[in-house]
């Protein structure tokens, strides 16, 4: 993930202070590393986004929240890539997890007519809970793991190259400058 389109994404340290909502939240909200694009940060927080938004639980961007403070790594990000499962994606994101999860535990995968009554949740909810859950564990944990490893290897191929750029372009002023 390049540097700089992180870096426009996420708001200034001094815009932050300007937030007057996160002033209730006290001095630590302000910690830079919070704030703060780096390998470990960003990697860390595509981990934990999608990791927690595969979890069916309200409060996801709380949760998100509080897992960015206690791994340090980036708050925003981790915040906004929640909302990979929002409204429109949340029941196909749901669906392929409860599957996920049945064939984990072979459980027969039942047809799912979803009403949003409490009727429903009660009765319907306690037959397909477990691969439902389970399955969303599974695919929380490999997506997440999944996007940790490719920022981090993005970031650091992105530094080698870099690296090795840089090098070619001082060799290339070194022999110029010799003739």
């Amino acid at each position: 993930m390049p540097k700089n389109t992180l870096k426009m994404l996420v708001p200034s340290p001094a815009r932050i202070r300007e937030m007057k909502a996160l002033s209730v939240l006290g001095d630590w909200i302000y910690a830079s590393n919070l704030w703060h694009i780096n390998r470990y940060s960003a990697s860390m927080a595509f981990f934990v986004g999608l990791f927690v938004a595969f979890m069916p639980l309200p409060g996801q961007m709380v949760l998100a929240a509080l897992l960015a403070i206690l791994l340090r790594c980036n708050l925003p990000l981790s915040v906004s890539l929640v909302w990979l499962t929002n409204p429109l994606t949340m029941p196909a994101i749901f669906f392929l997890a409860y599957k996920v999860g049945a064939l984990m535990i072979d459980a027969p995968v039942r047809e799912i007519e979803f009403e949003m009554t409490f009727h429903w949740l009660t009765y319907r909810l306690a037959d397909i809970w477990k691969p439902f859950l389970l399955g969303c564990l599974l695919c929380g944990t490999f997506l997440g793991c999944l996007g940790y490893f490719v920022v981090s290897q993005l970031w650091r191929w992105r530094v080698a190259y870099h690296w090795h750029r840089r090098r070619r372009q001082r060799a290339a002023r070194r022999a110029g400058s010799s003739n």
